[in-house]
């Protein structure tokens, strides 16, 4: 396995929580509340069906069953074995086409030099890994001439670590304790940065918003703490 951009306390603890993946009111409740707000924002700006998608740490395949769903050729690869065991029971039980694969997307690229994707999702991951810019530069490769990009992580500043680790995680309890770190989040300016750098130009920045009161999720202008990013592939 390609170790060099995989943190492996990350893995461990994606695989320990591997099984609760689809317990709607679980650890991974938050995913599932925002998937329709994820799916919807993907579906407004490309389009998904007979489209070869490829989804960028897939976890349990939350979002990739749904762009599944919306006829898209998905392909979705994470680095977690359990987390890919439980995607894939999940896939047979609902009979998704989904195709899974437990790999880094290094260790993809080399084993299929000549694929190409149309779309290609990266959602809560980058903040996950030890180098993300050049995770990005590998997902570019990927990607067909015009072919759309999706990232999705979270701002670094004293708003975001007060509400995406201290309230989300300790207080809230919406997550569980150590999820995040906050020196790996990522400030809109440096993923802006990466992506010009992966020959991708940004095209839309928007924020994910919660009100715990409510329990509700929106997008909107605010990208202080939680945020995607569209950027498309105009040149080889």
């Amino acid at each position: 396995m390609n170790i060099k951009n995989l943190d492996h306390e990350e893995v461990n603890k994606f695989d320990e929580l591997a099984a609760k993946w689809w317990d709607m009111e679980g650890e991974f409740k938050p995913l599932h509340q925002i998937n329709p707000l994820r799916v919807g924002f993907i579906e407004q700006r490309s389009t998904l069906a007979g489209k070869k998608v490829l989804d960028v740490g897939c976890g349990g395949g939350i979002l990739s069953e749904a762009l599944s769903e919306l006829g898209a050729d998905v392909t979705g690869i994470d680095a977690s074995e359990n987390t890919i065991g439980v995607a894939k029971s999940h896939s047979k039980l609902i009979n998704s086409d989904v195709k899974y694969i437990q790999n880094t997307i290094e260790e993809f690229v080399t084993s299929n030099p000549d694929e190409k994707f149309d779309v290609i999702t990266c959602l809560e991951m980058l903040e996950h890994v030890p180098s993300p810019g050049d995770i990005i530069k590998v997902c570019s490769g990927l990607l067909k001439k015009n072919g759309d990009i999706f990232f999705s992580t979270i701002n670094r500043n004293p708003r975001s670590y007060l509400f995406a680790v201290i309230g989300a995680e300790y207080i809230l309890n919406l997550l569980p304790k150590g999820t995040h770190d906050y020196e790996k989040f990522i400030k809109p300016s440096e993923l802006a940065k990466w992506t010009r750098e992966a020959n991708l130009n940004t095209l839309e920045t928007i924020g994910l918003s919660y009100n715990p009161i409510t329990d509700n999720y929106w997008l909107g202008k605010d990208i202080q703490v939680n945020y995607m990013v569209h950027a498309r592939k105009e040149e080889d």
